[in-house]
C-alpha cells in the first residue's frame, strides 16, 4: 500500500494540496518564516480528498520545493509551515518537537510553580497550538483548521510526553453556559474541576478553566508580576484591569501597603478574594472597585506609589490599530496623573498588532499630553515559556515598560 502522504486521502497526514507561489515570493521561505499569504500565490491544486487546513507543499515559481504546510485556500493567511525539510508529518516528528519544548521548560520553570505554557505555536514551531499545563491538567487551543486537522497526530504524543491526568480544548468560541460552570468534555483522559488550585514560586491561586480569559490564568505575566512584587514594598498599589488581582496579590507579598484593584467583572472580582484569601492576606489591605478603569483613573484623586495597568487586547484586527493606540494613550495619560512623585508605572500591551516601537511613541505622547516627565527603567515581555522564534518576530505579543514618575508634585 502507497503511504497516503504520498497519494493524497483522508489521513490527516496526506497532502492533499499543491501550493505554486509567484516569482519572487519564496524570500520569506528561504528565510524560514512560517507564514504565507495569499497575494504571493500564484495558484492552489486542490488533490482528492482536500479540506481546509489540509497539509500541502508549497513550490517556488520555479518548480523548487519549499515547505510541508497547512493550507487554508481562501484565507488571507494561505498558508503556515510546518517543515522546512523533507519529511511526513507524523506522531514521531510531533513527538521530537513536545521533548524539545518539554526541555525548554524544565530549564526556564521556577522552582514551587506547576503552572506554565508548555508549547507556544510559532515559537516552538507549531502554528496553531497553544498547550497551557495547570498541575494535572493540560488546556489546548487550536487556532486553526489544520491543527485541529492534526489532533489524531500530535495528541498521542503529547500525552505520552506530559502524562497529564486530563487535556482539554479551550478557544475563543468556547464559552460556558449562563449561569454555569461546564468544561467542553475532555479530549483525553479526566475532566478536570472547573477551577483548579495551582502554584506560582509557591504562591498560590485559582485558575478558571471554564470561564476564564485565555485558557484559566495569564500565565503569560509571571516574571512580571514577580518584578512587580518585588518593587512595591512600602507603596500604595492601584491594579488597574485586576481580571484575578494576580499582579496585587504580588505586590501585597512583597510589602505594599494596601491594593487597589479595578475589574469590572464580577466573578473575576471573586477570583480576586479568593487568591487574597489563599495566600493567607489580611483582607483589610484589598480594596476592589468595580468600575471601569478610564472613569476610576479619571475620577480617582488619589495618587499611587505603583500602578499596573494590563488591559485587554485594544486591537484585535489590524485595522483597528488607530483606535487603539488612542485608547492605549488614553488610560496611559490618566494613569501617570494618579503617580505619586517617584511613582512607578508598569504598563503593558498585548495586542500583536500593536507594535513595540508604536508603543513605546503612544507611551511618550501620553507623557507628553500629562505634562509628567518619566524615566523609563525596563522593557517587559512574556516570560520564557513563551519563546519567540528570530525568524518569526510576530510572536512576540506582550509588550511591557516600567516607568517613573519625575514630576515634582
Amino acid at each position: 500500500m502507497k503511504d497516503p502522504q504520498e497519494t493524497g486521502g483522508a489521513s490527516p497526514r496526506a497532502i492533499v494540496y499543491r501550493v505554486w507561489l509567484r516569482p519572487e515570493r519564496e524570500r520569506s521561505l528561504l528565510k524560514h518564516h512560517p507564514w504565507v499569504y495569499s497575494g504571493a500565490i500564484e495558484r492552489i491544486e486542490a488533490l482528492p480528498e482536500s479540506a481546509p487546513g489540509g497539509l500541502g507543499e508549497v513550490y517556488g515559481a520555479d518548480g523548487r520545493w519549499l515547505a510541508t504546510a497547512m493550507i487554508q485556500p481562501d484565507a488571507t493567511l494561505a498558508a503556515r509551515v510546518l517543515r522546512f525539510e523533507r519529511g511526513p508529518i507524523d506522531e514521531e516528528w510531533f513527538r521530537a518537537l513536545f521533548t524539545r519544548a518539554v526541555a525548554l521548560r524544565e530549564l526556564v520553570i521556577p522552582p514551587e510553580t506547576d503552572a506554565y505554557r508548555l508549547v507556544h505555536a510559532e515559537g516552538d514551531g507549531l502554528p496553531g497550538l497553544i498547550v497551557d499545563r495547570y498541575g494535572e491538567v493540560l488546556v489546548v487551543q487550536r487556532l486553526t483548521a489544520g491543527i485541529e486537522r492534526l489532533t489524531p497526530l500530535w495528541l498521542p504524543a503529547l500525552v505520552a510526553l506530559a502524562r497529564p491526568r486530563g487535556i482539554i480544548a479551550r478557544g475563543e468560541s468556547f464559552r460556558a453556559p449562563a449561569g454555569g460552570q461546564a468544561l467542553p468534555a475532555p479530549l483525553w483522559g479526566e475532566a478536570p474541576a472547573p477551577r483548579t488550585l495551582i502554584r506560582e514560586r509557591g504562591i498560590r491561586f485559582a485558575a478558571d478553566l471554564a470561564t476564564g480569559q485565555k485558557t484559566g490564568f495569564f500565565l503569560d505575566q509571571r516574571e512580571n508580576r514577580a518584578s512587580v512584587g518585588a518593587l512595591a514594598r512600602g507603596l500604595r498599589v492601584l491594579n488597574a484591569f485586576a481580571y484575578t488581582n494576580a499582579f496585587g496579590v504580588y505586590a501585597a507579598l512583597g510589602g505594599a501597603t494596601d491594593v487597589v484593584a479595578v475589574e469590572t467583572s464580577g466573578s473575576a472580582n471573586e477570583l480576586a478574594r479568593e487568591n487574597w484569601a489563599l495566600n493567607d492576606l489580611a483582607p483589610q489591605r484589598l480594596h476592589l472597585v468595580r468600575e471601569p478603569v478610564q472613569q476610576v483613573l479619571r475620577a480617582d484623586r488619589d495618587r499611587y506609589g505603583l500602578i499596573v495597568l494590563d488591559p485587554p487586547a485594544f486591537a484585535k484586527e489590524h485595522g483597528q490599530v488607530e483606535r487603539a493606540a488612542r485608547a492605549y494613550k488614553d488610560v496611559n495619560l490618566h494613569a501617570l496623573r494618579r503617580l505619586a512623585p517617584g511613582g512607578l508605572l508598569a504598563t503593558f500591551s498585548c495586542s500583536q498588532h500593536v507594535g513595540v516601537d508604536l508603543f513605546q511613541k503612544i507611551l511618550f505622547g501620553a507623557a507628553l499630553d500629562a505634562r509628567v516627565p518619566v524615566q523609563w527603567l525596563a522593557r517587559w515581555g512574556a516570560g520564557p515559556d513563551h519563546p519567540v522564534s528570530l525568524d518569526h518576530p510576530q510572536g512576540e505579543y506582550l509588550k511591557g515598560f516600567l516607568l517613573r514618575s519625575l514630576a515634582s508634585g
